[in-house]
């Protein structure tokens, strides 16, 4: 486990002296482990060159596994102690910007007092961040699942309206269907391959498609908020990002039709049962939504 560890390390830094430097070992200690291993497993499991040293195919199914194997040892000790007893070491946390921004970040505070010894990374990307690459023990995302191979489950479910500043519409007009829209600014939210530019709207049984000019895309979901904000045009957005509807800083328009919902998911790397760390946060998140 020892030696399984280092080479994990070894692959996470990229050299041997920077794996030793975090490990508080010597260089040579790091390197006999290493070769130890590959002697052990016979495979070459890293290639070394002068400036870096980078894993095998081999190297990197091995070391996928092998973090694998650590964390769930890890869980081993934590579940022994008790859930929320004794957590500690790093926590990494992904989310969109925005919703980071406005649900996340505001309230952290009381979970880090609660847990003195471990150490938050809030990840803030818009993507679809690949888990495993990325070292995230769980990310929360809005929307529909691109990726089924993630371990997932469904933490709640907002409302998406149609919304506009009110200088928007002291200046441009309330559309009152949605054909309407074709006469107005829209501002779409263009990520992961999608124009963003079709919007479906659905009363009772009757369903539209609208394919609404625009001459804003925004690729973050923080952009499309500010441009609704400075009155630039109409976009679709989940009440969860913009609580601007409750003070009137925002209206919403078209009420008797509706579009999609937004669901929120928990996800956790695929094939990797959710750490201890990450089962904490995600209680205290819905505890604290």
């Amino acid at each position: 486990m020892h030696a399984m560890e280092v080479f994990v390390r070894v692959v996470e830094t990229g050299s041997f002296s920077a794996a030793a430097r975090a490990l508080r070992i010597g260089q040579p200690a790091v390197s006999k482990l290493v070769a130890a291993l590959e002697t052990r497993l016979d495979v070459r499991l890293l290639i070394r060159s002068s400036r870096h040293v980078a894993p095998t195919e081999a190297g990197q199914a091995y070391y996928e596994r092998a973090k694998r194997a650590i964390a769930e040892a890890d869980e081993a000790d934590t579940a022994a102690q008790g859930l929320g007893l004794g957590i500690e070491g790093r926590l990494r946390v992904c989310a969109s910007v925005t919703f980071a921004r406005l649900h996340i970040a505001p309230k952290l505070g009381a979970f880090l007092a609660a847990h003195p010894k471990l150490q938050l990374d809030l990840v803030m990307d818009d993507h679809n961040v690949d888990l495993l690459s990325q070292n995230i023990d769980v990310a929360l995302r809005l929307g529909d699942l691109a990726d089924s191979a993630l371990t997932a489950r469904k933490l709640g479910s907002t409302a998406r309206v149609l919304v506009a500043s009110p200088a928007y519409i002291a200046a441009h007009g309330r559309p009152t269907e949605p054909d309407a829209l074709r006469a107005h600014e829209a501002i779409v939210y263009a990520q992961g391959g999608n124009s963003g530019d079709v919007w479906r709207f659905r009363k009772g049984t009757t369903e539209v498609s609208v394919s609404v000019p625009y001459r804003l895309a925004c690729t973050a979901a923080e952009g499309v908020r500010e441009a609704v904000l400075a009155g630039i045009g109409i976009a679709i957005a989940s009440e969860w990002m913009m609580p601007e509807i409750v003070s009137g800083g925002v209206e919403t328009l078209l009420p008797d039709w509706s579009l999609p919902p937004a669901d929120l998911w928990a996800l956790y790397p695929a094939g990797r049962l959710p750490s201890a760390k990450a089962r904490l946060f995600i209680s205290w998140f819905e505890a604290n939504l």
